[in-house]
């Protein structure tokens, strides 16, 4: 998922942590340092929780006992920068690794499984059942792995961190509001940033989306497989899916292509780098008159608008991307995510 928190300082230590540092103290007293800061960064988070109407009993249920964890800072700091990169890698690596046939298959079975409930749930969300099924599937291999963080202890950690401070604070109480709603303590663990159950939702995307589609009082997207399908039906569908329209399809470009004529000047606020991969707009009418054609399947309705993509390169398989894509892409904006996608969608259901 896209972290979209304005960005505070990189590492806060206390005084007391300075001091060490000045002094030549040893780690433990650093560590004992830090551990007491975030300590009393706890007591401002119990007061937040509070302020949005928290309850005492379930604040005092998990702050006491948690503790600092390096680990979770490790993590954060390994990940790619946001500034730009010198190159690209290849795409269809990617695809091999993840529209593999352990994914392919285990999506087919998952189909079989509830196909007599397709068309309800694709008639509810608007979202085909392979384009659900796919994010499952990229997201936890079906549930095979969810993550084993205790993630109050990470989102307080991220939090007192304070690189992204403002999204993790309000994660960490989310977390809180779930609990207020009944998700048992037990059921939260995930991965070290703060995702979990079988689609990996942040805390306020399941109070935002989560849905509880077996009746049984609670939106477990940990266990239920028609809890988990809703939820991500539901998160796409408010995320602003077309029903009727495919994501893309795979294309061939004719060499004489004038792709310097294709360019856009717009430039998004958000993911611009992933964005800036993508041609202008145009109607799937334009593109088969510019000499595209289909790599396998028809051609969508003529008014169908769509971008080009080609992630590697010229001569390499290009792809004509509809509005619905984006919506891949506000599940996790990258490019090679949302073609990996939706390619997997298209293996499982044929």
């Amino acid at each position: 998922m896209t972290l979209l928190a304005s960005i505070r300082s990189s590492w806060r230590v206390t005084v007391a942590a300075v001091a060490a540092l000045a002094l030549g103290a040893p780690a433990s007293a650093q560590n004992s340092s830090e551990e007491a800061g975030f300590q009393g960064y706890l007591q401002l988070l119990a007061a937040k929780a509070r302020a949005e109407g928290v309850r005492e009993s379930t604040i005092n249920s998990v702050l006491p006992g948690l503790t600092f964890n390096p680990r979770v800072i490790a993590f954060d700091r390994s990940q790619p920068g946001g500034g730009p990169s010198s190159s690209i890698p290849a795409f269809e690596p990617y695809r091999r690794k993840h529209v593999d046939a352990a994914r392919i298959g285990g999506g087919r079975r998952q189909y079989e499984a509830v196909a007599g409930q397709a068309g309800a749930l694709e008639r509810r969300y608007g979202v085909p059942l392979p384009i659900i099924l796919a994010i499952w599937g990229h997201e936890s291999h079906y549930g095979g792995y969810t993550g084993d963080f205790d993630l109050a202890r990470s989102l307080a950690t991220l939090a007192y961190e304070g690189r992204r401070r403002d999204l993790f604070t309000e994660e960490f109480i989310a977390l809180l509001k779930m609990m207020d709603r009944g998700v048992p303590r037990s059921k939260l663990v995930g991965s070290w940033a703060g995702a979990f159950g079988n689609p990996q939702f942040l805390p306020s995307v399941y109070l935002r989306v989560a849905q509880d589609a077996d009746g049984d009082g609670l939106a477990d997207i940990w266990s239920s497989r028609a809890d988990t399908l809703a939820s991500i039906g539901n998160y796409f569908r408010d995320a602003g899916w077309r029903p009727g329209e495919p994501w893309g399809l795979a294309v061939s470009v004719p060499d004489g292509l004038d792709r310097a004529a294709l360019g856009t000047a717009l430039a998004s606020p958000r993911c611009p780098q992933v964005f800036a991969r993508h041609s202008r707009w145009k109607t799937m009418r334009e593109w088969r008159a510019l000499g595209l054609a289909p790599k396998t399947g028809v051609w969508p309705g003529d008014d169908v608008l769509a971008s080009l993509l080609e992630p590697d390169g010229r001569g390499r398989t290009a792809y004509l991307l509809t509005g619905n894509y984006r919506v891949i892409l506000d599940y996790n904006c990258s490019n090679f995510y949302a073609l990996s996608v939706g390619l997997l969608a298209d293996e499982i259901s044929r």
